[in-house]
C-alpha cells in the first residue's frame, strides 16, 4: 500500500510541475519584459553616466535584428535565450575595471541565469526547418558578441570599453523588449 501510495505522490508531483511550468512558458513574453526591465535598471545602477572620455571610442557592433524578425514564437525565443548566454557570458569576466556596483551586477547575472533556465526549460526544440533557421541565428548572434568580446580584449577591458559594452548591452535589452511587447 505504501509503495503504491508513493507513486501516486510522485505521478502528482510530476504533473502538478508540468502544468506549473506550461503556465510559466505561457506567460513568458510578460515575465520577460519583466526581466529586461529590471534588468535595464540593474544596468544603471551598476555604473554612473556614461563617461565623456569615451564618447570618441564608440564601436559599431550591429546588432543582427533580423534574429529578432521571426514570425514564430519559439524562433524568437531562441534567439532570445541565445542573447541572454552570450551577455550573461560577457558579464562574467574580467569586470575589474569596470569599477560597477557589485550587488547590482550580481543581480543582472543572476537574474539573466535565471531567465536562461526559465527558456530552456519553455523553448521547443524539435522541428527540422527550425533547428536550421536557429543555427543561422546562432551564428549571427555568435559574431555579434564575438566583437564585443574582442573589443573588450583588445582594450584590455579598461573602463571606457566596459562602459560601451554595457550601452551596447542596454540596446541589445531594448530591442529585445520591443520585440516581447509584439509577442
Amino acid at each position: 500500500i505504501m509503495n503504491a501510495f508513493g507513486l501516486i505522490q510522485i505521478g502528482l508531483i510530476l504533473s502538478s510541475t508540468t502544468i506549473i511550468s506550461s503556465l510559466q512558458c505561457n506567460h513568458l513574453p510578460l515575465q520577460q519584459r519583466k526581466v529586461i526591465e529590471n534588468s535595464l535598471r540593474l544596468l544603471d545602477k551598476m555604473g554612473k553616466k556614461f563617461p565623456q572620455q569615451c564618447l570618441r571610442e564608440k564601436m559599431p557592433f550591429r546588432f543582427p535584428t533580423q534574429v529578432l524578425q521571426s514570425r514564430q514564437k519559439e524562433a524568437v525565443g531562441v534567439a532570445i535565450e541565445e542573447i541572454f548566454q552570450h551577455i550573461f557570458y560577457i558579464f562574467s569576466k574580467n569586470l575589474t575595471l569596470a569599477a560597477w556596483d557589485g550587488t547590482a551586477l550580481d543581480q543582472f547575472q543572476n537574474g539573466l541565469y535565471l531567465q536562461i533556465e526559465q527558456l530552456e526549460a519553455c523553448v521547443i526544440k524539435e522541428n527540422t526547418h527550425y533547428r536550421q533557421s536557429k543555427e543561422v541565428s546562432r551564428l549571427k548572434l555568435k559574431k555579434y558578441f564575438q566583437k564585443i568580446d574582442h573589443f573588450l580584449k583588445d582594450k584590455q577591458h579598461d573602463l571606457c570599453s566596459w562602459e560601451i559594452s554595457r550601452a551596447e548591452t542596454r540596446r541589445c535589452l531594448q530591442l529585445i523588449d520591443k520585440v516581447t511587447k509584439k509577442l
